[in-house]
């Protein structure tokens, strides 16, 4: 039974009166306990009634097996009675990234807060700094939070502050208002805040179920809200995976503690953006700085520090690692001598695994970044130069990214250049690029590869890179409808990238020759005559390619070429013959497709025009005329 030790033991040890109830029902039954949370130092009594554990699975082994995401702590508090110019500080902090106007109306909005009472002024305050974080941070991308109220008014109250500010949407969810639960809202304008909004949204909604299903529908999926408001419900068996972010606003302790913190340790993947940790926003002190072990604070106090060790990490460790990541981005290129020459970079990154090693580095290096500057521990562990210089290297290092893509022709994804980040660098002041979505270079078009060699301010060797890598990329695509003939062109090209590389020849030169080799492979030019009976014919050109040099006569002499064409027209009658559909799907198809081909060249070929046709090397003829009849003739 699941959360066994809520219902089988008693106060003081031994069975509960449930438990006893259900033995003498079910004496012979076998009686198995799980819980999905820590026992309590007091709650190990549960083990009398059930025995001693079977099997223990802890939250830093299911972070270890990837089952989940590690959780990031921070401690964040909002005060609301301090200097003036700490308040300015904290407000221009929270401001970044908006312009003049949109900064005048959001502190207009703010400074009502001084004119609230206490209570309403912590919720102002923590709402302010929550709107703000999530807008610089979170806005954009497939990541949503929550944000737990320490009451229903709170609740409701937390709301209201979010729309006035308007930078983020949020709904809430709650139970429906009861006098007999607590005196949770002791003053009568609270309780009159509850009843008002729940009658609003059983106007909109009908019904209490269909309430909570839209309301956690819409939170679930890609669209508004970005931050669900909750006091209780939600906070214990709630799956939304894209919920990464917990606000906590309200005194939580032990098995609740546990399950809310859960709720953003779920997996979650979209788009290729991928979630890396679930992050714990605390305002109510739960944890103060994360700086003892978790069981000397009164939140985790009753547990056994093997059980809830790794539950949370305190996010200065993550920030810790900005620099060893910073490093090693620059690591990389060491070996480039002038640090201003970009020239240098591109042309080291020509090397596909080299790009691909930078990739990877500069999106580790973002990701800890991001993790960095949203947090306010960032300033504890860096100098304000330090930081300066990281965001300077980020955004050299995301232009040249966006280049060397640019110049070889990769396909970019802009989902790479996650949304938060570079509305996290727009934020603090490092302005980015406009964005420009690559187009590959179309070597079908000759005015496309006139515009490319006339571009201005870039030099001959990125213009020629740029060419070549388009050029590959057709090749590569092409290459099994035409193997004799693209790997013809992808040698000579290569050895053409080659020869640049080891300056062999000039840039001009490069540029030259690149442009000459993507006309040809653009145009089909084999650059020699093809017999006259497969002139226009695409099918009979890739065929007789495969064939061509490969067939000669018993006494050593090549096969004349107008009669290699001849054959790699009769083999292509053979395949349409025995080609039906999804023949491709047919093993038995493609056998009889085989054996045909097979017949042809024993027969004909061998044995009656005396072409020599030893085993290994119909074998492997056999094998190429396979593939690229499944490159030509689909279906």
């Amino acid at each position: 039974m699941d959360e066994s030790h809520r219902t089988q033991a008693g106060k003081h040890g031994g069975h509960s009166q449930f438990a006893m109830k259900m033995r003498r029902l079910l004496p012979m039954a076998c009686y198995l306990g799980f819980t999905g949370t820590p026992l309590l130092k007091g709650e190990r009594k549960t083990l009398v009634s059930f025995g001693g554990l079977i099997h223990s699975y802890k939250i830093d082994e299911a972070v270890a097996d990837e089952a989940v995401v590690p959780l990031l702590y921070e401690g964040r508090m909002v005060e609301q009675q301090i200097s003036a110019d700490a308040i300015d500080k904290w407000f221009e902090k929270i401001s970044k990234g908006l312009t003049d106007q949109q900064k005048a109306d959001l502190k207009r909005k703010f400074s009502r807060i001084s004119a609230l009472a206490k209570t309403t002024q912590a919720i102002r305050a923590k709402a302010f700094d929550i709107s703000e974080h999530y807008r610089m941070y979170w806005q954009g991308t497939s990541f949503k939070a929550q944000l737990v109220a320490p009451s229903k008014a709170a609740a409701v109250r937390f709301k209201e502050v979010l729309d006035e500010i308007g930078h983020v949407t949020s709904e809430i969810i709650i139970s429906p208002p009861d006098d007999n639960e607590g005196n949770e809202e002791v003053d009568k304008e609270s309780k009159n805040l509850v009843r008002k909004f729940w009658e609003q949204m059983m106007k909109r909604y009908k019904s209490e179920d269909e309430y909570n299903r839209q309301v956690i529908d819409a939170f679930k999926g890609s669209g508004d809200p970005e931050i669900l408001i909750v006091v209780s419900k939600l906070l214990t068996g709630f799956d939304a995976p894209r919920n990464t972010v917990l606000y906590v606003c309200k005194p939580l302790r032990e098995h609740n503690l546990l399950q809310a913190i859960a709720r953003v340790n779920r997996l979650y993947e979209e788009n290729g953006e991928e979630k890396q940790f679930g992050f714990i926003l605390d305002y109510e002190g739960l944890l103060g700085e994360l700086d003892s072990a978790l069981t000397e604070y009164s939140a985790f106090q009753e547990y056994d520090g093997d059980d809830i060790n790794g539950t949370v990490h305190d996010v200065r460790g993550e920030i810790r690692k900005l620099r060893g990541l910073h490093d090693q981005l620059l690591d990389l290129f060491k070996s480039i001598k002038n640090k201003k020459d970009m020239e240098q970079y591109e042309q080291f990154l020509a090397d596909e695994p080299t790009r691909q090693n930078f990739y990877a580095r500069l999106r580790a290096f973002s990701r800890c970044l991001h993790i960095s500057l949203s947090s306010d521990k960032l300033l504890d562990i860096y100098t304000d130069a330090d930081v300066d210089r990281m965001k300077r290297d980020w955004k050299q290092f995301s232009e040249l990214k966006r280049s060397v893509q640019l110049r070889y022709q990769e396909i970019v994804n802009m989902k790479e250049f996650e949304p938060k980040i570079q509305k996290l660098l727009d934020d603090h002041v490092v302005a980015m690029p406009a964005e420009v979505v690559v187009e590959l270079v179309n070597i079908n078009d000759p005015n496309a590869l006139e515009a490319v060699v006339k571009e201005t301010g870039v030099s001959p060797a990125s213009k020629a890179d740029r060419i070549a890598s388009a050029t590959r990329k057709v090749i590569y695509e092409r290459m099994e409808a035409d193997p004799a003939f693209y790997k013809r062109f992808s040698e000579l090209l290569e050895e053409t990238i080659r020869d640049y590389r080891e300056k062999r020849i000039s840039e001009k030169d490069y540029l030259k020759q690149v442009v000459d080799l993507a006309a040809k492979v653009a145009h089909k030019d084999r650059g020699q005559g093809v017999p006259d009976s497969i002139k226009g014919n695409e099918d009979g050109q890739a065929f007789y390619g495969i064939l061509d040099g490969a067939l000669v006569y018993s006494d050593g002499k090549p096969v004349d070429k107008d009669e290699i064409a001849q054959i790699a027209l009769t083999i292509i009658e053979i395949i349409k013959e025995h080609h039906i559909v999804d023949v491709w799907r047919n093993d038995i198809a493609q056998n009889n497709m085989r054996n045909a081909v097979d017949d042809y060249f024993f027969d004909v070929l061998r044995d009656h025009k005396q072409i020599n046709l030893p085993a290994e090397r119909m074998d492997d003829i056999d094998e190429q005329i396979m593939n690229l009849a499944r490159a030509r003739f689909p279906g």
